[in-house]
């Protein structure tokens, strides 16, 4: 559920946003258009929003300014801290994870940036359904994340990082679950959802679900 790569999350929290900034030549192209991607999920939320995987607060933030009520869920302690304190006090971030949180009365959007390959793909099955069940008709699930539209495309992806010399993202491409566009089509339309898939960059896409 996400939670095996906490370790992960505590140790990347302080440098997060310099990553995500485009400092660090391996993950560039993953994080090009990052605020821009940001901007994109936040203005198709709606309502109350329950953010997964908020980090340091930076989408969070986006939501505030549009005068959405946010939840966040974030397993990290230390993820938890920095987005409290960048935000003061504007919102709560409570410990949880994709499949195990406290659901406020009232879900409208569910969200997700850079988070939910951290799901296997039976998980991912699990969450949607989770979250349909949380959503009223015409709520939405907006998600960008890293996906491909063919398990090719992912081995391709991992030997281009290797032949490019990025042998941390090799390792992170192959280490995680990422996912394929046809997959996640079937498993939101399983779950009586409408989907669009919106490509941001070569790794990056953003996906809009509308429950029925």
């Amino acid at each position: 559920m996400g939670r095996e790569f906490i370790e992960l999350f505590e140790e990347w929290s302080e440098t997060y946003d310099a990553a995500v900034g485009g400092h660090d030549k391996e993950y560039a192209e993953v994080f090009r258009h990052y605020e821009s991607i940001l901007d994109s999920v936040a203005s198709k939320a709606e309502g109350h929003v329950l953010e997964f995987g908020p980090g340091t607060g930076n989408l969070t933030a986006k939501l505030l300014e549009r005068g959405l009520q946010v939840t966040g869920i974030e397993p990290s302690p230390s993820m938890r801290r920095i987005a409290a304190r960048k935000l003061a006090g504007r919102t709560d971030f409570l410990d949880g994870d994709f499949l195990e949180f406290d659901a406020p009365d009232t879900v409208d959007t569910v969200v997700s940036t850079y988070a939910f390959h951290h799901l296997t793909d039976e998980e991912k099955e699990k969450a949607v359904e989770k979250y349909g069940k949380l959503l009223r008709t015409d709520g939405k699930i907006v998600f960008a994340d890293t996906m491909y539209q063919s398990r090719h495309d992912r081995l391709r992806s991992i030997e281009e990082a290797k032949t490019a010399g990025f042998h941390n993202l090799a390792e992170d491409l192959g280490r995680e679950f990422y996912t394929t566009i046809p997959f996640l089509q079937g498993v939101f339309e399983q779950n009586q959802f409408t989907v669009e898939f919106t490509r941001c960059n070569r790794f990056v896409w953003i996906v809009e679900a509308v429950k029925k």
